[in-house]
């Protein structure tokens, strides 16, 4: 297949999601011609990464005066923000020279479009029109229910900003979301739990001449490279305990200061010498200010590679209070071999056994009990480390999840041609 795939930023190892699904789906013979926008010097070597990789790449740049007019437009017209922001005439263009030739008669440039979340949904609902000639699909890929996430953030996200624009973007994303999904030939999300937010979102949603017949919600999970994050042969620390994740992200915050404040002095304790690292890019001064009072707890900032943190922490904790979609952390812990804690949030979209692969706390006694436990005992730590790899390479290899994939993008193409 000849597939276009439009994302608000360009995939790299950070942005797992797009990344994995190109590669996979490029060793496994398909044509990739990605559209996306750069915003930093590190996302324009992203992209050369990818073109020195052999990937065809449509490549705009998207300011921060571009970016601050498009929030400007959102506020005037009523969309939200994040459906706004990324918007970009250098990209439609690029795009429009690149589906000319979707015109009757002629051979079609791609067999099907797939767009990325609701940041790149525009794209999608930009290209329809040309793509339609041809009867090319537009796959959108909404990866989370972002008004799910919101409406959890409003009520608990310890960052002020965050839990203020949550309250104000939620409304108007609802309705948003549900519209875009009867605008499309096919609709993935990662998870159970997205797929029932933004189905029934969907419900009442689109009217008129645009009220398409509502195109099925998919789940689609992530996976995770087992190639890259695997069990190191050398023993781990005795006493470390490892939450990672951008720190920049509310969710992500949040669940930071809920270890530090409320897990950790518990630990601390029983195990004084026990050591909390915080591993992610960004993290606020606040973060900063409160690990700066507490000698035990390291945050380390942006890290070249994560792997080692992975592989030497005692136990990898994932107390998300609120989220979305799949927490790539938790998988990626796993495949490290990393015995993991987590909570209920941070594992719903996963069907990993409580007990097996990871241990599941659902409350903060939980995750104090679940901890001491780990750090005393090593045959508990083997049996998590053993049952958790074991899983991901059951559940999550990017091999099986490309190959769904595949799947979905011929039914949408079937469907498509189909009288």
């Amino acid at each position: 297949m000849k597939i276009l795939f439009i994302v608000p930023n360009p995939p790299s190892l950070v942005r797992v999601r797009p990344y994995n699904l190109i590669r996979y789906l490029a060793a496994r013979g398909h044509e990739i011609t990605l559209a996306t926008l750069w915003s930093s010097a590190e996302e324009w070597q992203d992209i050369e990464r990818l073109q020195a990789a052999g990937f065809r790449v449509l490549a705009a740049p998207l300011g921060k005066k571009q970016i601050l007019w498009n929030l400007l437009e959102a506020a005037i017209t009523g969309k939200p923000l994040q459906a706004s922001y990324c918007a970009s005439a250098e990209l439609r263009h690029l795009l429009t020279q690149n589906l000319n030739g979707c015109k009757p008669g002629r051979h079609k440039p791609f067999d099907i479009i797939h767009v990325e979340h609701l940041r790149g949904a525009q794209y999608g609902l930009f290209v329809q029109a040309l793509a339609a000639r041809q009867a090319i699909p537009v796959v959108w890929d909404s990866v989370d229910c972002i008004s799910h996430l919101f409406e959890q953030a409003a009520a608990r996200s310890r960052s002020q900003v965050g839990r203020i624009m949550a309250r104000l973007e939620l409304g108007r994303t609802q309705r948003y979301e549900g519209w875009l999904t009867h605008h499309f030939d096919q609709v993935l999300v990662t998870s159970a739990v997205d797929q029932e937010a933004l189905s029934a979102l969907s419900n009442g949603n689109g009217n008129g001449k645009e009220r398409r017949e509502k195109p099925p919600v998919t789940v689609l999970p992530n996976g995770v490279d087992l190639d890259y994050f695997t069990p190191q042969v050398n023993g781990r620390d005795p006493g470390t305990i490892l939450l990672s994740g951008k720190m920049s992200y509310h969710a992500n915050l949040t669940a930071a200061f809920y270890l530090i404040e409320e897990i950790m002095p518990a630990i601390w304790q029983r195990y004084p010498r026990t050591q909390a690292v915080i591993a992610g890019k960004d993290p606020p001064p606040a973060l900063q200010k409160a690990a700066e009072t507490l000698p035990n707890v390291q945050i380390t900032g942006t890290v070249p590679d994560l792997r080692p943190y992975l592989q030497n922490a005692t136990v990898a904790v994932s107390p998300i209070l609120y989220g979305a979609g799949i927490q790539n952390k938790v998988l990626e812990a796993m495949a490290c071999g990393t015995p993991t804690v987590a909570s209920a949030q941070a594992v719903a979209a996963l069907s990993a056994q409580d007990g097996k692969h990871l241990l599941l706390a659902h409350n903060t006694e939980g995750f104090i009990h679940h901890l001491l436990h780990l750090l005393a005992d090593r045959g508990s730590q083997q049996s998590l480390s053993v049952g958790g790899r074991a899983y991901v390479e059951e559940f999550h290899s990017w091999d099986r999840i490309t190959s769904k994939l595949e799947e979905l993008y011929c039914q949408s193409i079937e469907r498509k041609i189909s009288p």
